[in-house]
């Protein structure tokens, strides 16, 4: 290879280094492309969250009945002249054991049990 060859080659090598490794190439930019939609991913994320929020605010705000099932679920508690039914939720999961069970099969046929 002869000397001016090897000089273009170089030149066009620290051309390239910039464009690739340097403070503004493709490596850092793809780099803070996908910074930027993770970012975007929890962004999103949060609105979701904040809009849950405002609108239990609304409610709260709004009228009585958001506020009586808070007390209802999260505080247990009941309106003058309510009777309270508490269902065990065992009884909720489980079907009775009590229900008959399909009989088993024989292991052996009846006549290789009479031999």
């Amino acid at each position: 290879m002869n000397w001016p060859t090897l000089v273009l080659v170089v030149i066009i090598a620290l051309l390239q280094y910039p464009l690739w490794l340097g403070k503004g190439g493709w490596l850092r930019v793809w780099d803070y492309d996908r910074q930027l939609q993770a970012q975007r991913d929890v962004n999103q994320k949060l609105e979701q969250r904040n809009a849950a929020l405002d609108a239990d605010v609304r409610d709260l705000k709004s009228g009585y009945e958001a506020i009586e099932e808070r007390a209802r679920y999260e505080l247990g508690m009941i309106k003058e002249g309510e009777i309270f039914v508490q269902v065990p939720q065992k009884m909720l999961l489980a079907p009775s054991s009590s229900t008959p069970s399909k009989p088993a099969a024989p292991s052996a046929t009846p006549a290789a049990a009479a031999r």
